[in-house]
């Protein structure tokens, strides 16, 4: 008996000392598995360096004067957030679902892996996940996953070895974040940032709890998880993610019984550079950035690059004067578009000039196909042959156009795809801020998807009568007086040219009356223009718009008063600030600054500024241009149509009788050849606005004046833009405010005619 028990004591004591030196042994070949590992004994490991800088691609983010998030320029699409602006949601749902005791653990979750281990050789079936969050973590900064079944052992041990480092190196907030900012999700949304405004349009510490459990369960297979494209698996997931959630008193009973009735609610839509506001804006600046990125280099001396360095770009752009920009031209293009439409409906050459053949105009269609993105993927990145790309052409297929009412599907060939584009009203739309010289809004087009052109920057169109401020400009800078009266007679220029010239009134009309300089530009009176282009000469016009800021070649010819040559909208806006700026040219300003990922201060951009006239000049301008606007009367005209004693015009009248606008506004309507272009420029003390209209072809265009004016194809957008932007208080503008006049005594007389306009029965001339 005593040697039975002395047998059972030993054979506890044998048993004992096994479990211990297995234990021991266990430990000791673990720990010396793992310092075999740092000692790359299973291959070379991220750099602790790469612990504290992971190498993943970043978002460049372009955020609007406001804070508003334009848009993104991305490799990958990944923005990094601090843990304190991730919802407390997701890092509940994440720490239940995937690692309940992550605040307990150092890295590895032994108990874990013994369920891993143990629960298939007991139970036959499988034991569940025993990676930790830390080993997820860990496995993410392997930008490769091995295909055999050895490397992936070795890459697990490696795996190990880091979540420990990790562990030791970060507090679990930042390992929570890290994990957070480095996991991928499907739509090309990278990080929880990305994948919070991919599937819900929302900042991450916005989501509710619903949404967060959605997220996180997309962890497990972003595909099949996918509340967009498999719904069904994803609201069952989500709700097992909820369910965890309860299991670990995230959650009570009634919590987690009332969200899982919840539908599955998204709002997915993938970040794209065609949507969102300032599109053509954010094209604009993607040119600019590379080109800086280029010229501008990183501490280790390589250049930055936009697509993966996570620069963080502050523009000028106000994103609500944005939005209203863009409304303002989706509300007046509606409605010019139908009546572009009406006008032309049953002629034959629509929208063309009836005087094209029919050979002019198959010409301008096949130059549109060239044009065409379509065709230089063809032609130019699969190299198909011209007669392969003009089969393509000419055959029918499924495809998406543009309509004011919204995308529509349809079935049509490429080629008759560029005839509908043809038919389109374009525009270009630009608002500065006077003094500073910062773009507020930017709009280049009327759909970036389908009409990629940007007619702000890129575009340069014939600018009719909106140059005429520039010849007045030499008059009053040599001190003439806007009231000077002229005779309203022929003016006919023969110097430096082979044929004598005479610029003829848009109606061919003359009075034969004396007219000021003020009401000439008012009513936009070529014969006017004239006699001051004559007296100063082209070469002086020519020399006063460069002082003004404008860059574009211009040829000192007589014809240039009726501005014959092509400007952007982009140069014009720039040169209009001068006037209410009291002669100061500021170049036009849309990138701030920029910031690398880390918040730190790379570059700062300060407008270029320049005394281009004397501030008397300007203010001189200012009161001339106010009449385009407020109307300037003649009491010895007689009205044409009622016969009536006086006569009262002003092109851009209609900015006052339609649309209501207060305080100071000067402005000039334009008007080209055939109706092609519709310009209005105009500035109150406060902004600068250009607006430019007409279709992509010269040759497309209204047939009739008083549809094609730029005071009903531009004027509008400029007034419903105003309204917009004075109907909100936030934006603090002074829809009452006046123009400062000079501290300095003035030399010229200003005011000259006291009549206050009070009806809209007024003369408007033709703008050419």
């Amino acid at each position: 008996m005593e040697k039975g028990n002395f047998n059972i004591k030993k054979g506890r004591i044998i048993l004992l000392i096994v479990i211990w030196l297995v234990f021991i042994g266990g430990i000791s070949s673990f720990s010396l598995l793992m310092y075999g590992v740092s000692k790359g004994l299973l291959g070379e490991l991220p750099s602790f360096e790469e612990l504290e800088n992971p190498k993943s691609f970043i978002a460049t983010e372009v955020f609007a004067s406001d804070g508003y998030l334009l848009g993104k320029y991305y490799s990958k699409n990944r923005t990094p957030v601090p843990y304190e602006d991730i919802s407390p949601y997701l890092i509940n749902a994440l720490i239940a679902t995937e690692d309940a005791r992550f605040n307990t653990h150092s890295g590895i979750d032994f108990r874990s892996m013994g369920r891993v281990i143990l629960k298939p050789l007991l139970t036959f079936s499988t034991g569940g996940g025993g990676s930790t969050i830390s080993q997820q973590l860990a496995k993410n900064l392997f930008h490769t996953r091995p295909r055999t079944t050895f490397g992936r052992i070795k890459q697990k041990f490696k795996e190990w070895f880091i979540a420990v480092k990790l562990e030791r190196s970060y507090t679990k907030n930042e390992i929570l974040t890290m994990y957070f900012n480095t996991v991928e999700f499907t739509g090309n949304a990278f990080g929880i940032k990305s994948a919070s405004r991919t599937f819900y349009g929302k900042h991450p510490a916005q989501l509710n709890i619903e949404e967060a459990a959605v997220l996180v369960g997309m962890l497990k297979a972003t595909t099949l998880y996918n509340p967009y494209r498999n719904p069904k698996n994803s609201l069952n997931r989500r709700n097992t993610v909820l369910s965890q959630m309860h299991k670990y008193a995230y959650l009570n009973k009634a919590e987690l019984d009332s969200i899982k009735a919840l539908p599955l609610m998204t709002n997915y839509q993938i970040e794209d550079h065609n949507k969102g506001l300032a599109t053509y804006f954010r094209e604009k600046i993607r040119g600019d950035l590379k080109y800086w990125c280029k010229t501008n280099f990183k501490a280790d001396g390589t250049p930055y690059n936009l697509y993966r360095d996570g620069l963080k770009i502050y523009t000028t752009i106000d994103s609500r004067m944005q939005r209203y920009a863009e409304e303002a031209v989706k509300e007046h293009m509606t409605a010019l578009q139908f009546d572009f439409d009406e006008h032309w409906k049953g002629h034959k050459n629509a929208p063309f000039d009836k005087e094209l053949s029919k050979k002019d105009i198959d010409r301008i269609i096949s130059n549109g196909m060239k044009q065409s993105e379509r065709y230089r993927r063809l032609r130019y990145d699969r190299k198909f042959s011209k007669d392969t790309i003009n089969q393509i052409f000419n055959t029918s297929t499924d495809m998406k156009v543009f309509t004011w009412k919204g995308i529509v599907d349809t079935t049509m060939t490429p080629l008759d795809s560029v005839k509908y584009a043809k038919n389109f009203l374009r525009c270009g739309f630009l608002s500065m801020e006077v003094g500073t010289g910062h773009i507020k809004a930017w709009v280049g087009g009327i759909n970036h998807t389908h009409f990629k052109y940007d007619h702000v920057y890129k575009g340069k169109r014939q600018v009719g009568s909106t140059f005429k401020p520039f010849v007045y400009t030499v008059a009053i800078d040599n001190g003439e007086s806007p009231c000077l009266e002229v005779p309203d007679q022929p003016y006919t220029f023969t110097k430096g040219l082979e044929e004598a010239w005479t610029p003829k009134n848009s109606d061919g009309y003359y009075t034969g009356e004396l007219l000021s300089l003020k009401y000439g530009l008012a009513g936009s009176i070529n014969s006017i223009t004239a006699y001051v282009m004559q007296k100063y000469g082209p070469k002086a016009v020519v020399n006063m718009a460069k002082k003004l800021g404008i860059t574009s070649d211009i040829k000192a010819y007589p014809s240039i008063c009726l501005g014959t040559f092509d400007l952007s909208v982009y140069e014009m806006v720039g040169a209009y600030s001068t006037f209410p700026n009291k002669g100061i040219w500021v170049k036009p300003t849309y990138i701030d600054r920029i910031e690398d990922k880390n918040g730190n201060l790379i570059e700062e951009f300060i407008p270029d500024k320049k005394e281009a006239i004397r501030e008397e000049t300007a203010y001189g301008m200012v009161k001339l241009m106010q009449g385009v606007v407020d109307g300037v009367h003649n009491p010895r005209l007689t009205h044409p149509k009622t016969g009536n004693k006086g006569v009262t015009t002003g092109t851009g009248r209609r900015l006052r009788f339609r649309y209501k606008l207060e305080g100071d506004i000067c402005g000039k309507t334009g008007t080209t050849q055939n109706n092609s272009d519709g310009w209005f420029m105009g500035y109150t003390p406060e902004l600068v606005n250009g607006v430019w209209v007409g279709c992509e072809d010269r040759s497309a265009h209204f047939r009739s004046t008083a549809l094609g004016q730029g005071a009903n194809m531009a004027l509008p957008i400029w007034g419903l833009y105003m309204q917009k932007v004075y109907a909100d208080s936030s934006l603090k503008f002074n829809s009452k405010a006046v123009f400062d006049e000079p501290e300095q005594e003035l030399s010229i007389e200003l005011e000259c005619e006291k009549k206050k306009v009070e009806s809209e029965d007024y003369d408007e001339f033709s703008d050419f």
